[in-house]
């Protein structure tokens, strides 16, 4: 493996940094945060006032850029919330996909000609795996989440809440680069309108809050379905599960029909690009283990 000096991705920081995306560094020649996570948090530093997240803690400081890639061959992440930027991603199939199943930038480039639009001319990196990013700003006022396959198979997009690695970086598979050094240009209003937050399905609309427990249930499917809707590629299937777990006591006490919390989890993991017979079988697992080990509460 060819191990990159130092000086050279803290170049490729800094130069990212200019351009007003806030960098973090990920793990030497991989593309997992290099931060530590919550549960082993010193609480000291950048986290005196409690754990930080890599996306807190993504900065454009040169000076804090310097310190962090100082002494190791840190990738590098761009988180896309804090950097205004929507960046569309292009996959390769994976190795033990059927021949003949298209790319990402086969489909998307099928996207475009079905809108009767060009193939937008923007900044645009290679990926390791040979896949593309095409870079685009945010819309002003408009709160994109991540997603996974709503714009089609083998593409997603990186928003609030998500990171792609910049050109620079380097992995086992190769290196990232770039391949259109044109400035992000806005996104344009058509994939906008692809991407926009959907309306609330009838079911949250349904949902009781006439007291303070179904309030609270309320809130909690809202906030876990937004969770499962921007979940990564490899985290989809346990992120659902793990969310109807969490969702299968307020049906054991009561608080949310079970019909309500499948079909918003339904919605949900299809949204981050699971299907539907997975995102049924996962929330019915998760649902009954759930139900299994949480009591109904005894009425007075």
């Amino acid at each position: 493996m060819t191990h990159h000096a130092p000086s050279a991705l803290l170049s490729a920081a800094l130069h990212a940094a200019e351009q007003g995306w806030h960098v973090f560094p990920l793990r030497p020649a991989d593309k997992r945060p290099a931060l530590h996570g919550e549960s082993v948090c010193p609480l000291i530093g950048d986290c005196a006032g409690g754990h930080r997240k890599w996306e807190d803690r993504a900065t454009i400081d040169p000076d804090r850029i310097r310190r962090a890639w100082a002494d190791r061959p840190f990738n590098i992440g761009i988180a896309t919330g804090p950097s205004g930027l929507v960046v569309v991603d292009l996959d390769m199939p994976k190795r033990k996909s059927s021949t003949g199943t298209p790319c990402g930038v086969t489909t998307f480039g099928a996207l475009c000609e079905r809108a009767e639009q060009a193939v937008p001319t923007t900044y645009r990196t290679r990926t390791a795996s040979g896949g593309h990013h095409l870079y685009f700003t945010a819309p002003p006022g408009g709160r994109l989440a991540n997603s996974a396959g709503r714009l089609g198979k083998l593409i997603d997009t990186r928003a609030h809440g998500g990171y792609v690695i910049a050109a620079g970086s380097f992995t086992a598979t190769g290196p990232y680069t770039v391949t259109d050094p044109t400035p992000p240009i806005p996104l344009p209003d058509w994939l906008y309108s692809l991407l926009a937050p959907r309306q609330p399905s009838r079911s949250l609309v349904a949902v009781p809050s006439s007291s303070k427990a179904s309030r609270y249930a309320t809130a909690a499917l809202r906030a876990e379905t937004a969770t499962v809707r921007a979940a990564q590629e490899g985290e989809r299937d346990w992120t659902l599960l793990s969310a109807a777990r969490a969702l299968g006591r307020f049906i054991s006490w009561g608080d949310l029909p079970r019909s309500v919390v499948e079909e918003a989890l339904q919605e949900a993991g299809e949204s981050a690009g699971l299907s539907s017979r997975q995102c049924r079988s996962t929330v019915r697992s998760g649902l009954n283990w759930s139900i299994a080990r949480n009591p109904q509460r005894r009425t007075a």
